[in-house]
């Protein structure tokens, strides 16, 4: 029988070329007021994911 990939988990990351696993930043969904200017221009666009954070994404996935 074929597994499944968590729907949630491809939604939300995309895997390089070289296995690294991509994500959005977090902490920019509400109360940026609080947010210094300097934290909300670090957090545009997509971050690696630490390895051991990687490892159960790709479980999850089923992708290793």
């Amino acid at each position: 029988m074929k597994l499944k990939t968590k729907s949630s988990a491809k939604k939300r990351f995309r895997f390089t070329a070289s296995g690294l696993v991509k994500m959005g930043q977090c902490g920019k969904r509400h109360n940026m007021r609080k947010r210094s200017n300097r934290m909300l221009r670090n957090a545009r666009g997509m971050t690696y994911m630490h390895d051991s954070d990687a490892k159960k994404v790709s479980s999850l996935y089923i992708h290793a």
